[in-house]
């Protein structure tokens, strides 16, 4: 799935990572428990979360996230922006709750790592 239809069906908005061009989206993943985001091992992967600091662009990092979708219109503070400019980390801001933006996106055919 391309990010352009992502942001389309999840109503969202692209806060980082404006000129990235991540490919295809292969896998989701949603979860607030960066622990969990820690133990996956998958390549073009959208991480849907709740979960708005640093931490999550730090996880996003070490896990090769392609893509963060954030869910619950969390907001993104200018240091998270910065730092996922940085790394070249694409974020997406959402009004949907993480189980409404999870089912919009698999019943659009994007599918859970597992």
């Amino acid at each position: 799935m391309r990010l352009n239809e992502i942001i389309q069906l999840t109503n969202a908005r692209i806060v980082a990572g404006h000129n990235m061009d991540v490919g295809e989206i292969s896998v989701a993943y949603s979860s607030d428990l960066m622990s969990d985001v820690l133990t996956l091992d998958t390549d073009q992967l959208l991480l849907i979360s709740g979960l708005a600091n640093v931490q999550l662009i730090r996880t996003a990092e070490i896990a090769d996230v392609a893509a963060v979708l954030l869910a619950r219109g969390k907001k993104t503070s200018p240091e998270m922006i910065d730092m996922a400019d940085k790394i070249g980390l694409v974020i997406l801001e959402s009004p949907f709750s993480l189980f409404r933006a999870s089912g919009v996106l698999f019943a659009h055919g994007l599918y859970p790592i597992y």
